[in-house]
């Protein structure tokens, strides 16, 4: 079984150590370049709540500075062990939808006078910041990183790919979908994939990739990769 990854090789490794464990032929794209975007000295002392819609939202702050106690929301699974992991103690997440987080914001913080830290990268899908200050909540956004799409396949990665076409696919996020799409769509290899397995994060990065036929398409949450291979 041939499967491709696209995050990051440092955000992929671990994965793809387990997949070759198990004797499958991995693949790597990442379809998102991530870099670090410098920010202003904050006191984060004035804070009383830090929301992270991405774990690069985390990988790219300087945690030393804040107190590991602030109450801390996670858009999902996968940033909330980030979260834990960077030290956080009071941390909770929604199911990987920024309206859910919104809703478990509003849930845990009835005092909407209380300071909250948005952080994120430049680029967001929807504007949570804005949606909690027309509610009346006290929110200061801090945009520490950047994302740019992957606007090119080297020659040789692309003749193996079409010479062994993937069985599985993963795609984390809409805006990964997006560059994926026009990935295949500039090297014209949208009739390729009927035999390929679709595996998303949510129904936002699927739709991106609907108009793709593939073999099927699945919906997964993050660190249940291993786990779709049962379904297929």
């Amino acid at each position: 079984m041939h499967i491709l990854l696209t995050r990051s090789l440092n955000d992929s490794k671990d994965l793809i150590q387990r997949f070759k464990s198990n004797g499958f032929k991995v693949s790597n794209l990442p379809l998102l370049e991530i870099s670090k975007v410098n920010y202003k000295e904050l006191k984060f002392s004035r804070f009383s709540s830090i929301i992270f819609t991405s774990s690069n939202a985390i990988k790219f702050l300087d945690i030393k500075k804040i107190d590991k106690n602030i109450l801390c929301f996670c858009v999902g699974s996968a940033t909330e062990k980030t979260a834990r992991s960077s030290g956080f103690q009071k941390v909770f997440a929604a199911d990987g939808n920024v309206k859910n987080l919104k809703e478990l914001v509003q849930l845990n913080l009835p005092e909407k006078n209380k300071k909250i830290l948005y952080v994120s990268g430049e680029i967001v899908s929807y504007p949570l910041d804005k949606d909690l200050i027309s509610e009346g909540y006290n929110v200061e956004r801090l945009i520490n990183y950047n994302t740019k799409h992957k606007v090119d396949l080297e020659t040789s990665f692309l003749e193996t790919l079409k010479s062994d076409m993937p069985d599985l696919v993963y795609v984390y996020s809409e805006n990964s979908a997006k560059s994926f799409l026009n990935l295949i769509k500039k090297y014209e290899l949208v009739d390729y994939w009927m035999n390929t397995n679709l595996m998303c994060i949510g129904e936002k990065t699927s739709s991106v990739l609907n108009g793709i036929k593939w073999k099927k398409i699945f919906l997964f949450n993050p660190g249940e990769e291993e786990f779709l291979l049962y379904k297929i």
